[in-house]
């Protein structure tokens, strides 16, 4: 498959392991259908990034699971480096940028809305605005686009809070910036609607 070297998407995943996983999920529906919830997600983001013709790293936070769902021949791995989330991902970013990308986006893997047109409309808008932001519906946000190293964005934020949208984009007012479509991410059960084949997983 053609990769185009200026260009990465980076991938942050939990290792697929029981209690380690959806952690505040797990606290409504049990350990078990959390980790089913959390494989059904990873599945769905190895599904529709293979397929973009951009370079791809999936950053694991312990080890590299023995039955990976990421293609050895599509997707490098690596592991996340760093004491919190903000580190983890300057981390990765700045890795990225030393290696002469660039246009560097991030994702997570709690989408199950998110699909390959909204990650091609997303490394397209990077070639127009500095900056490129997928806001969560709980205040955070899903994807975060960048040209450059803007370090300021990984500190004294709080993490999973509200404000993280609303700080972050105070970091970048010297910036253009481009707002993606609003997604829902997978945290706690009132994420997952009513309609969702998520509830398959729920007893």
């Amino acid at each position: 498959m053609k990769s185009n070297s200026e260009e990465l998407l980076i991938i942050f995943a939990r290792n697929p392991e029981k209690g380690k996983v959806k952690t505040r999920l797990a606290k409504d529906i049990g350990e078990k259908a959390a980790l089913d919830i959390y494989k059904f997600l990873l599945n769905h983001i190895a599904t529709i990034t293979k397929e973009i013709s951009v370079d791809k790293i999936v950053y694991y936070t312990e080890s590299f699971p023995q039955q990976d769902i990421f293609d050895g021949e599509i997707f490098k791995k690596k592991f996340q480096k760093g004491n919190d989330l903000g580190e983890k991902m300057e981390h990765a970013f700045r890795d990225a940028f030393a290696k002469g990308y660039k246009r560097v986006i991030i994702i997570g893997t709690d989408l199950p809305d998110l699909a390959k047109e909204d990650l091609d409309d997303a490394f397209l808008r990077l070639h127009k605005h500095d900056v490129v932001i997928g806001p969560a519906k709980d205040g955070g946000y899903y994807l975060l686009g960048m040209k450059s190293l803007n370090s300021k964005v990984f500190k004294n934020k709080v993490w999973s809070t509200s404000s993280v949208l609303k700080n972050t984009l105070e970091d970048f007012k010297n910036n253009t910036v481009k707002l993606l479509k609003t997604l829902n991410d997978i945290d706690v059960l009132s994420d997952i609607p009513g309609d969702s084949e998520l509830r398959k997983f729920i007893k």
